[in-house]
């Protein structure tokens, strides 16, 4: 029998969504570095101020999605994301002959990325049993790590058979995105849900926010200098870069829903703390690796590192499962999931500038051990968690 339909079909329509959504996200993941590297000569402090107009939809987007609320549902907004993604993709391939063009249209590219992430979660969590949130985000990150693995597979054939095309690289891209959002416009969820209209800000949430912040800092160090310690400083192509991104989706697929159980089993608690834990570990590697190891084990245990780090993303979707347990109203977690962003961009916009001229002024081992610095901040703030005893027994 087949185990699809076994699934109703919103669902089988959110994981095909989300696997397209992957795919295009592993694209830009896996050659963004190379492409400023190599078209547009980026150094590190070019790359850390890039950062900012980047992030910059980030920041509005509680704004943003909080307007769009008033009007749409959350898969309609969905839609909208992904052709706003696809024509950054398309802009980026095609019509960014310099530094103006290329800020652009990753804006428009970011704004698109950035919606997603405040809608989707609360789209899984509808379609969620109680007790089986985590599973349910879980089984979405692995379809979407599903994607992951096909967009990086493009970017390598095509890298061997055509070269660095970052041309075609981005078409594909903007070709999954659209697709992503058919999907996502077909969706039949929150049609009889009175729209939100409300900016959300409440104290009870205020954990919610220190981590939202926190993951912010972490977020942006590793996507952005997490990578270019392999781009700049070894000068890994960007066919090495998609395998390994290939590598750590295809593991991906099988941990994400795992760490979803996980994360109903043990609560987010221990899940979100050890997940700090485990991040100075990554921090310490990044920092000294080629300073104790000889070559080329050095570089296969930043690898690793590199490996690593993308498996931890998935345990952000702790962040949503404990805000659903603590929500007072559930109208509430759109827009806060939504302030969440804006307040992890808040942070985000600025610290990549200053790591870029850390790396350039001091080297790159000092942007990691502040990255370690605040993962010891964040551990203690994630043993302050506490959920409503029913649910965490769930």
């Amino acid at each position: 029998m087949n185990p699809l339909k076994k699934i109703s079909v919103d669902f089988r329509r959110l994981l095909l969504a989300s696997m397209f959504f992957g795919a295009t996200s592993g694209i830009f993941m896996s050659t963004l570095n190379n492409y400023l590297s190599n078209v547009h000569g980026f150094d590190a402090g070019n790359r850390g101020w890039l950062e900012f107009p980047r992030e910059l939809p980030g920041f509005f987007i509680f704004v943003v999605v909080g307007l769009l609320l008033i009007r749409l549902r959350e898969t309609r907004i969905a839609a909208m994301a992904m052709v706003a993604t696809a024509a950054g993709a398309l802009g980026l391939g095609y019509l960014s002959p310099g530094i103006t063009m290329l800020v652009v249209w990753i804006v428009i590219w970011s704004l698109g990325d950035h919606i997603i992430f405040a809608v989707e979660g609360p789209m899984g969590l509808k379609l969620a049993k109680r007790g089986g949130e985590g599973r349910r985000l879980g089984q979405l990150g692995g379809a979407r790590n599903m994607g992951v693995i096909l967009g990086v597979s493009s970017v390598w054939l095509l890298a061997r058979l055509m070269g660095d095309r970052y041309d075609l690289f981005y078409l594909v891209g903007a070709i999954s995105a659209m697709v992503a959002g058919f999907f996502y416009w077909r969706l039949g969820l929150g049609k009889q849900d009175p729209p939100s209209r409300k900016l959300v800000y409440r104290k009870e949430y205020h954990i919610f926010y220190a981590i939202s912040a926190l993951f912010g800092i972490r977020k942006q160090i590793f996507l952005v200098f997490g990578t270019w310690v392999l781009v700049d400083l070894h000068g890994v192509p960007v066919s090495t870069i998609a395998l390994l991104y290939f590598l750590a989706s295809l593991l991906g697929v099988v941990l994400r829903p795992l760490l979803g159980d996980v994360i109903d089993w043990l609560g987010e608690k221990k899940v979100l703390a050890t997940d700090e834990l485990m991040l100075i570990v990554v921090c310490l590697i990044y920092a000294f690796s080629s300073m104790v190891l000889p070559k080329p084990y050095d570089l296969y245990v930043l690898y690793g590192a590199y490996v690593l780090d993308h498996i931890l993303f998935a345990l952000r979707v702790a962040r949503t499962t404990y805000l659903k347990k603590i929500a007072m109203d559930p109208s509430d977690i759109t827009p806060t999931i939504s302030l969440g962003i804006t307040i992890d961009h808040s942070v985000a916009m600025t610290l990549p500038v200053l790591s870029g001229y850390i790396w350039e002024r001091y080297g790159h081992q000092y942007v990691f051990l502040l990255a370690a610095a605040v993962a010891v901040v964040g551990f203690f703030i994630c043993l302050r968690i506490e959920v409503p005893a029913i649910e965490s027994k769930s």
